[in-house]
């Protein structure tokens, strides 16, 4: 944990970041903004805790959380499983998205209580929605082929599996991921879920296996990079010569970083007529819930569209 002077006291009502690399994010330029405009007289400041960091770790970034009066509470990313499981027991509610994907992605308090909620399958839908044509998958029969297992992915195949009508889910949903672990942890959600989705599960870290799965998908398929390459580490999880499906969908959920995944699929928009999504709009919602529930706003679309141009001022280029 890098940002060890973040453990002191704060004097002023203070939201926490907690990352890996938080001071590259957008965030810290874009909050001060949002401060303003919500009227908070607030500021941030970011954890960066390495990759599965150590359960003391997370126990010392939650509890400074709940016990210093001017932490108002937390946004996690890129941790949002691990710091569950170590912390769990600080917390004197969880809400029900948190309690089935096992992952939190927001603290907050109210009153006595320490809160914690997974956001993501709310954030990921309207970052879905924003981007993906109303009856895609029926219209034409293509499949997810999400890499990466983490919370982020639990979100999003949460949130396909609640789609109500038919034709807005895809038959077919694969994960692949380097670790068992985590795909286990993704069948145990998938479980509790009511759906007609078929959920396939990959343990792969080779990007020339992942380049035959990607090879294999219907046209009108969605591949998405839940990885964190590209901008926690380096690299791809596909080839350059992986093989796109037509008229796909490609989801960077990165919006910074070296983003290798997307201009690899951006070198064969035009003749694969893909639809690539970065991860802003991921991130501008993300974001605004989870600052809403920490400082208890309500928010709008009209409040929403305020804090979209104010950040995207300062969107990285």
């Amino acid at each position: 944990m890098t940002s060890s002077t973040v453990l002191q006291a704060a004097t002023t009502p203070t939201m926490y970041f907690v990352g890996v690399t938080t001071g590259k994010s957008s965030i810290m330029k874009v909050f001060p903004k949002w401060s303003d405009i919500l009227g908070l007289g607030a500021q941030i400041k970011g954890y960066d805790c390495a990759l599965h960091a150590p359960a003391e770790d997370y126990l010392a970034i939650v509890r400074h959380i709940k016990n210093d009066p001017f932490s108002m509470g937390a946004l996690v990313t890129t941790h949002k499983v691990d710091l569950l499981h170590a912390t769990r027991d600080e917390f004197e509610y969880l809400d029900p998205y948190a309690l089935l994907c096992d992952e939190i992605s927001s603290i907050s308090k109210r009153g006595d209580q320490l809160r914690g909620h997974a956001k993501d399958p709310i954030t990921s839908g309207l970052s879905w929605e924003a981007f993906v044509p109303e009856n895609h998958w029926g219209n034409t029969g293509g499949h997810v082929l999400c890499l990466g297992a983490g919370g982020s992915a639990i979100a999003i195949s949460v949130y396909a599996a609640s789609r109500k009508n038919k034709a807005d889910r895809p038959a077919k949903f694969i994960t692949v991921n380097r670790s068992e672990g985590r795909l286990e942890l993704l069948r145990g959600v998938h479980k509790q879920l009511d759906t007609d989705i078929e959920f396939e599960y990959i343990l792969n870290e080779d990007p020339l296996k992942n380049d035959a799965l990607m090879a294999a998908l219907p046209p009108g398929s969605m591949v998405i990079n839940a990885t964190g390459m590209g901008k926690d580490r380096p690299g791809s999880p596909v080839t350059d010569n992986g093989v796109w499906p037509k008229n796909g969908l490609v989801w960077e959920l990165n919006y910074r970083g070296e983003l290798d995944f997307m201009h690899q699929a951006e070198r064969r928009a035009e003749q694969d007529s893909l639809t690539i999504e970065d991860g802003w709009i991921y991130f501008l919602h993300g974001w605004t819930q989870v600052v809403a529930e920490v400082f208890d706003v309500q928010l709008t679309p009209e409040l929403f569209a305020k804090l979209d141009d104010a950040a995207s001022e300062l969107r990285p280029r």
